[in-house]
């Protein structure tokens, strides 16, 4: 979408606010169904976006993004703490919690889609308005979904793969998440790298391409033809 930063600012800032707050919610919730009762006692488990903003990784960092002009747009709330020995099944319940933050943005995919039917009834300004939105809110979740889904930890799907492979292969996985964040960012430098040299690097996209492809012909299904 070719939109100056005034113009996108106005339809981004509730789909990016519920995309990355109800990703923490949704962790929260199920380790409280779980036996976990630690995000419960801080007043996390809730659906109110308002308790789970960070003020940087929420607000601060996606308007820095957005105002730098880059190809992508990144945010992050106050992380969900989870005592996983208070799970009943603290291996196993570890993968449930992890998969909730992604199926969270995957519902507001399928959320996001079924509004489009109401499109058509607003008057102009609210239906453009409103489908701007809707764009951006399953574009941000599909991203976000097939990110966290990354087989690195802390991300959710490092917490899945720990959660799902055989100890000789979970226990080094698991060794990895101090190093985690800064395997991520060098993930996402390569392709700057990777331009100096005319290499295509870009690893992080050919990975999550096709999930996030996938993702959003969830939503082209389930839209109005």
């Amino acid at each position: 979408m070719d939109m100056s930063f005034l113009q996108v600012l106005p339809v981004i800032v509730i789909p990016l606010l519920l995309a990355i707050t109800l990703h923490e919610a949704g962790h929260a919730w199920v380790a409280h169904k779980l036996g976990d009762n630690t995000a419960k006692q801080l007043g996390r488990v809730s659906f109110n976006p308002i308790v789970h903003i960070d003020p940087f990784g929420t607000i601060i960092l996606p308007l820095i993004l957005l105002l730098s002009g880059t190809p992508f747009l990144f945010g992050y709330a106050k992380p969900v703490p989870v005592n996983y020995n208070n799970l009943r099944n603290p291996r196993r319940d570890m993968v449930y919690v992890a998969l909730a933050g992604p199926l969270a943005n995957i519902l507001l995919v399928v959320i996001a889609s079924l509004l489009l039917y109401v499109v058509g009834y607003l008057p102009p300004v609210a239906g453009d308005w409103l489908l701007q939105n809707i764009q951006f809110a399953i574009m941000i979740n599909a991203i976000l979904a097939a990110f966290n889904m990354l087989p690195i930890p802390p991300l959710d799907g490092g917490r899945v793969a720990v959660g799902l492979l055989p100890d000789v292969l979970a226990r080094p996985l698991s060794r990895l998440e101090p190093y985690g964040m800064l395997i991520i960012i060098g993930l996402f430098l390569l392709p700057v790298l990777g331009r100096q040299f005319g290499m295509d690097l870009n690893i992080l996209w050919a990975v999550l391409g096709p999930v996030i492809d996938l993702v959003q012909s969830l939503a082209i299904a389930i839209a109005p033809s």
